[in-house]
C-alpha cells in the first residue's frame, strides 16, 4: 500500500527539483541535467506506461505524453515547442503543496489533488491547481497523471460582453 508520507516525499522531492532547474538559469549544460534527472526519476516516462500530463503554461501544445515535450516545458529551447519559455527557470525559491482536495492511496497508486504555490525571487506567489497520479516502480513513486492549471476567474459582466463582441467581430465561437 502506497502511503501518504510516499506523496508527501514525492511532492517535496518534485518541488525542490523545481528550485534546483531554476537555481541553474543560465548554464543551459547544468539546466538541461536537472530538468532530464527532475523526468527521469519522478515521472514515469522511462517506463513505457502513458504519461497524462496537462503543464500549466501552455495553451498551443497543451498535452505532453512524451519526455522530450515535458522537458520542453521545464525547460524550453525546443523549436518543436515556441511557446515554451521553460516553467521552471522562473526561477522559483519554493514550492508548497496543500492538498486541499485530498489524497487517494491504493496498493500500487495513488493520487493527490489540491493547491500548489509557487513562490519567485521577488516573493509573488502564483497559486495553482493540481491533480498528480502516482504509480509505484521499483519500490518508489513516479508520476503519471499531472495536471495543473490556474484557477478559474469568473469574468464580469463587462469583460464577458467585450470578450464575445471581439469573438463575433472575429468569427470565433465563445460558449
Amino acid at each position: 500500500m502506497i502511503t501518504k508520507e510516499e506523496v508527501l516525499a514525492a511532492q517535496k522531492a518534485w518541488g525542490d527539483g523545481i528550485v534546483w532547474i531554476g537555481s541553474q538559469k543560465g548554464n543551459l549544460e547544468k539546466v538541461t541535467e536537472a530538468v532530464e534527472a527532475h523526468l527521469h526519476n519522478l515521472y514515469a516516462y522511462d517506463e513505457g506506461t502513458p504519461i497524462l500530463f496537462k503543464p500549466t503554461k501552455a495553451a498551443s501544445v497543451q498535452f505532453r505524453p512524451t519526455f522530450e515535450a515535458a522537458k520542453s516545458y521545464f525547460m524550453g529551447h525546443d523549436e518543436n515547442f515556441p511557446e515554451d519559455k521553460g516553467f521552471a527557470l522562473e526561477p522559483w525559491t519554493n514550492v508548497m503543496f496543500d492538498n486541499s482536495g485530498g489524497i487517494i492511496l491504493d496498493e500500487g497508486r495513488a493520487f493527490a489533488m489540491g493547491n500548489y504555490y509557487f513562490t519567485n525571487v521577488a516573493g509573488d506567489i502564483m497559486k495553482v491547481e493540481y491533480t498528480f497520479g502516482y504509480v509505484r516502480v521499483n519500490g518508489g513513486l513516479k508520476i503519471d497523471v499531472h495536471y495543473s492549471g490556474v484557477p478559474y476567474q469568473k469574468l464580469l459582466d463587462c469583460e464577458r460582453r467585450a470578450v464575445l463582441a471581439g469573438s463575433v467581430l472575429s468569427g470565433n465561437v465563445v460558449a
